[in-house]
């Protein structure tokens, strides 16, 4: 959880075990993210799907650059109303068929959403036009601002790692990220200082059971 939630480096981590009094090196560490990261995402994953049907009622998408060895890469998202974010997919092009393909990834989990804010790459516009749901599409200056927000966590765990090396990699990290971030993302911004608290309470325990399974 430190590792995935915080930016923090592996060796980051192993300093903060070894203040607690658990000795572990930092390959240690690296071997449980890769182990257990994925089997705690998707449980993560299976439990709020089930509950987001609100998640359908507006969808901002939008892709950032990522370095993989010095070559450009794009990192696709799907962000919901509430800043839940929904799908994470990493291609090599920036065309009709990677959005084709991503966008068909996030409908195949979550459904159609009643309204999808995008910005004005002409490939959103192609490929939902393919899938037929262009009289979805919303765009304007500041309409994705969700989104742009949703990327920071993102790019400071980016830093935090010194950049990915592999397309395998980074769609593991970002999926498990995203689903660790959505779990513990407690809006503290929009509730008052008890709610906050028991809200994040509330999602500790649930982690913690999740390890116990």
């Amino acid at each position: 959880m430190l590792y995935i939630r915080f930016p923090l480096s592996l060796r980051n981590v192993e300093d903060l075990l070894h203040e607690r009094g658990i000795d572990v090196s930092h390959e240690a560490v690296r071997f449980w993210w890769h182990r257990f990261g994925p089997m705690f995402a998707a449980e993560i994953r299976k439990r709020r799907i089930a509950g987001m049907k609100s998640s359908r009622w507006s969808w901002h998408l939008d892709e950032m650059f990522v370095k993989i060895n010095g070559e450009r890469h794009y990192l696709w998202r799907a962000v919901d109303h509430e800043g839940e974010v929904l799908e994470s997919f990493v291609t090599k092009k920036r065309d009709k068929k990677a959005a084709l393909k991503f966008l068909r990834k996030a409908m195949r989990k979550h459904g159609r959403p009643e309204a999808i804010v995008t910005d004005r790459l002409r490939s959103y516009g192609a490929a939902l036009r393919e899938i037929g749901a262009s009289h979805r599409q919303e765009t304007g200056r500041w309409l994705n601002n969700r989104a742009e927000n949703s990327h920071l966590p993102f790019r400071r765990r980016e830093r935090a790692m010194l950049r990915f090396r592999r397309m395998r990699s980074l769609q593991k990290f970002a999926a498990v990220h995203a689903s660790v971030c959505n779990h513990f993302n407690s809006e503290r911004s929009l509730t008052s200082r008890t709610t906050f608290k028991l809200n994040r309470a509330a999602a500790l325990a649930e982690w913690r059971g999740l390890c116990a399974a």
